[in-house]
């Protein structure tokens, strides 16, 4: 897929905010350009290229920078995305965290703040959750004019009767609750609200192994076990902005009971809780993905037990996800430990034949994730830069029902 494709505009006057997202898209992906170049990329004219820029310097959303000296008249000058020109705030809630963190224009993390939690329901972690976003807003002393919005990446699914509400693997009491008019009344700032698989897919996109591919499935190991799809250069979240929720698939009929009333489903297998309780903790509630990360490197026969059930298992949905959407690789990330990840990874081979089995690839079927733990919560800082600057994202911009 060409970047021209993926990102030309177009002339009509209606679509100016469309081709201003196309203009900075184009120099994200490419650095700094020319008006000139900015315009072969896109199929912009010249003129349309001409206003648009200087809007957008005017805004400070661009910079100029030195200029290029060509063969003829005057030099071109480049322009490039002015990281002071905004900022967001990333917030991500999970069963045992409470994550937030503010990330500029180019996506550098420019202040992060972690506070533990305990299976918060909203009244407890939406206080919270404002009192970090103004504790971001003061450690960074950024200027509140550039602040774009907030982005916030929370477990899915979204308003599924008896999939949102029991179950370990899921918050209390978020069913049907108005995150983001909520978030926004308590902090007087627009928020957007993702599930925290496609958050770390755009996370992965923006900062991880996955930065020039069109098509992959970011698989997000968590409490529970989510799938988040970018598709031909944009990202999928299907009609109920639920797909991914691959967790839910059967993989054993008949297997172990799952939280959503089905029995064998892929995350009561690939997952943190599913760890947990393969190793019988007393109180797996509260366990630390950190334990993981310790019996793997003492050789913890119990843990190697559970590593040897989550690999078919894990094979499984990867040949499922190829044979459906044919992505170019599965990234393979999450609150699982990195090690215990990546020791997963090394036991999937060999992996089952599939429509990805060609000889004409030049990406793995599956990569261990770059952009590491905050993969997440960075994704959910870039959901309002992009929702502004990005022709690709349609991020949801309203609240979780």
């Amino acid at each position: 897929m060409t970047l021209k494709k993926a990102i030309s505009g177009t002339n009509l006057e209606q679509a100016k905010s469309h081709n201003r997202r196309v203009v900075i898209e184009a120099i994200r992906t490419s650095g700094a350009l020319s008006r000139a170049a900015i315009a072969r990329l896109t199929a912009l004219s010249s003129q349309t290229i001409s206003n648009i820029v200087e809007e957008l310097e005017e805004a400070g959303l661009l910079r100029p920078e030195a200029t290029l000296k060509g063969a003829r008249g005057q030099p071109a000058v480049p322009y490039s995305i002015n990281p002071d020109g905004g900022y967001s705030i990333g917030l991500q809630l999970d069963h045992q965290l409470a994550v937030g963190v503010v990330s500029d224009l180019s996506g550098t993390m420019r202040a992060r703040i972690e506070r533990n939690v305990d299976r918060p329901t909203p009244a407890e972690a939406l206080p919270l959750l404002a009192a970090i976003s103004s504790d971001l807003i003061a450690t960074s002393r950024l200027e509140r004019k550039r602040l774009l919005g907030i982005g916030m990446a929370m477990p899915g699914p979204f308003g599924v009767e008896g999939m949102t509400s029991v179950g370990p693997t899921a918050l209390p009491g978020w069913h049907d609750f108005p995150v983001a008019d909520e978030l926004e009344r308590l902090t007087g700032i627009a928020v957007t609200v993702e599930n925290d698989a496609t958050a770390a897919a755009i996370g992965e996109r923006l900062y991880g192994v996955a930065r020039k591919l069109g098509s992959f499935v970011y698989l997000f190991i968590g409490t529970g076990l989510g799938a988040g799809l970018f598709l031909d250069g944009h990202l999928y979240k299907g009609s109920r902005h639920n797909a991914g929720e691959i967790g839910h698939i059967i993989v054993r009929p008949g297997g172990l009971p799952c939280g959503c009333g089905k029995r064998g489903c892929l995350e009561r297998y690939v997952s943190l809780r599913a760890a947990y309780d393969r190793l019988d903790l007393p109180d797996p509630d509260h366990a630390s993905p950190g334990l993981l990360e310790e019996l793997l490197a003492k050789g913890d026969s119990r843990f190697e037990a559970w590593l040897a059930e989550a690999v078919e298992p894990l094979r499984q949905a990867i040949d499922i996800l190829e044979m459906a959407l044919d992505p170019e690789t599965v990234v393979l990330g999450g609150f699982m430990p990195l090690p215990v990840i990546e020791a997963l990874a090394s036991r999937l081979e060999p992996l089952h034949l599939s429509v990805s089995a060609t000889r004409a690839r030049t990406t793995p079927r599956v990569l261990v994730g770059a952009a590491g733990k905050d993969t997440s919560v960075l994704g959910a800082a870039a959901l309002p830069i992009f929702s502004e600057t990005n022709p690709q994202f349609d991020v949801l911009q309203k609240p979780v029902t």
